[in-house]
């Protein structure tokens, strides 16, 4: 039993295939990783703390990653940018410290590995993609792999003014200047903004032809004109081409981010340049006269200008016609002083449209003697109100308007409200044309009365400032405006 529990002692239980102590050792070393300083190496995440992380290298100690080593990005929080069981890449900036530590950069890794793809990139002119990872003074600062900076009047084809906008958007950049000694990287967004917008420029502009109307957005304005966008190409309004009256400028017009329709006068591709109109996507207000008045009738005007041989009256916007004269007053008139002055308004009566010259010829003498001011009788057609009469002469009422009954049919409710208020705006003119002749006849009533004996009758009317619009200016108020035009 001894001999047996003695031989079963001794049974070999295991076989030594390593050799000696020696060999032991060497094994072991065969299992370590060596590397040195700035050697990139991989490894697995296996702790993570507050101020560091534990890097699995397969090293005799595990690699430290101190936080400020994890990311480009400054002050971050070691759990927002590992997790454990991570595989990273790390660079090897101290073998051991004084602690016997290795010490290892994440970011270092990222950015020898991004150096050298953003120096191909730039090699090849292409361009690169990153994160805004921070705002700075004067621009942003992009994640490429290192940190590359925007400079603010690169971000936009026009100069961004607010870039809190653009924190945590991925933008590309086509890269300007690249220093890896001083660690600098340049980019330029609005290069590659103005590569792709020249080409889509010259595609649209090949698109666009004479004629062609168009809606755009105001842009800007200058003191020659207005720029229209139209949709990634900006085309010129001449001042000359914004309106059909005269205008000074622009602002008059239109206001930057206004929705406007314009026609294409002219596309230079040479000079990637865009003539547009505005006016030309309106009707002419002289063709709007024309249709809307009518010989003989009546309009309201203002008194823009005196000259010798009559006065000028605005009749519409930007349309002005002349008084003559001779059709100032049945009296004898020397100087359109006598009768009216700048800045009153009136009723006359349009004699003759010329729209090819653009002339249009109107009376006060006649306008006044078509109304009585004690009348009754109202003709809305001289005041405005649109009449149509059929191939017999006869007048056509209005769709909806019962003849028979005098009624308006059930379903009108609207052409019905619309007829009333031109009707009702007709009238209002007669009236006010009726007060503007009574006032006429009195002020010529009183000049005669205050005329002294023997006095000239065409010459004996009392002056406009009275209030009686067509009334003649006395010899006194005329010798008063003779001396002020000799002095002038």
């Amino acid at each position: 039993m001894t001999n047996a529990t003695t031989a079963s002692a001794t049974t070999q239980v295991a076989i030594n295939d390593i050799g000696s102590a020696e060999d032991f050792l060497a094994a072991v070393e065969k299992t370590l990783k060596f590397f040195n300083d700035g050697d990139i190496i991989d490894g697995e995440i296996v702790k993570i703390d507050r101020d560091e992380v534990l890097l699995d290298v397969g090293y005799k100690t595990e690699g430290v990653i101190p936080s400020r080593e994890l990311s480009i990005k400054h002050d971050v929080n070691p759990d927002d940018v590992v997790k454990v069981g991570d595989h990273i890449e790390a660079l090897v900036l101290q073998k051991e410290d004084k602690e016997g530590r290795l010490i290892l950069s994440k970011k270092r890794a990222q950015y020898e590995r991004a150096w050298g793809d953003v120096e191909q990139v730039k090699e090849n002119d292409g361009v690169v993609k990153g994160t805004v990872i921070e705002v700075v003074k004067g621009g942003l600062i992009l994640d490429i792999g290192l940190r590359g900076f925007l400079p603010a009047s690169l971000i936009e084809l026009r100069r961004v003014r607010d870039l809190t906008p653009y924190l945590g958007q991925e933008l590309e950049a086509k890269i300007l200047e690249l220093d890896k000694n001083r660690n600098n990287v340049v980019l330029s967004r609005r290069a590659l903004l103005e590569e792709t917008q020249s080409a889509t420029r010259a595609q649209f502009l090949n698109g666009l032809h004479k004629g062609q109307v168009r809606k755009g957005q105001v842009s800007s304005i200058v003191n020659f004109g207005a720029f229209v966008d139209l949709g990634g190409v900006d085309g010129l309004v001449h001042v000359s081409e914004l309106s059909w009256k005269h205008i000074d400028h622009a602002s008059e017009v239109v206001e930057v981010g206004q929705e406007v329709t314009v026609e294409v006068l002219e596309v230079d591709l040479d000079r990637e340049r865009v003539s547009l109109s505005l006016k030309a996507t309106q009707e002419d207000p002289w063709q709007v006269f024309a249709r809307t008045h009518q010989i003989g009738q009546i309009t309201p005007g203002k008194v823009t200008k005196l000259v010798p041989f009559g006065a000028f009256v605005r009749v519409a916007d930007g349309i002005e016609g002349l008084v003559h004269i001779s059709e100032l007053s049945h009296k004898h008139v020397e100087m359109a002083e006598q009768v009216v002055s700048v800045g009153e308004e009136l009723f006359v009566r349009v004699i003759d449209i010329d729209l090819d010259r653009r002339r249009i010829s109107l009376s006060l003498k006649q306008a006044n003697d078509m109304v009585d001011p004690n009348g009754t009788e109202f003709d809305p057609s001289l005041y405005g109100m649109t009449t149509e009469y059929d191939e017999n002469g006869e007048y056509k009422f209005p769709e909806g308007f019962d003849p028979e009954t005098n009624q308006w049919l059930e379903g009108y409710d609207e052409a019905r409200e619309a007829w009333e208020q031109e009707y009702a705006t007709a009238q209002a003119r007669w009236e006010q044309h009726k007060e503007q002749v009574a006032k006429a006849i009195e002020a010529e009533a009183n000049a005669e009365e205050a005329a002294p004996a023997g006095a000239s009758s065409s010459s004996s009317f009392s002056s406009t400032e009275t209030g009686g619009a067509g009334a003649l200016a006395d010899d006194e108020a005329l010798a008063a405006l003779r001396e002020k035009l000799a002095g002038s």
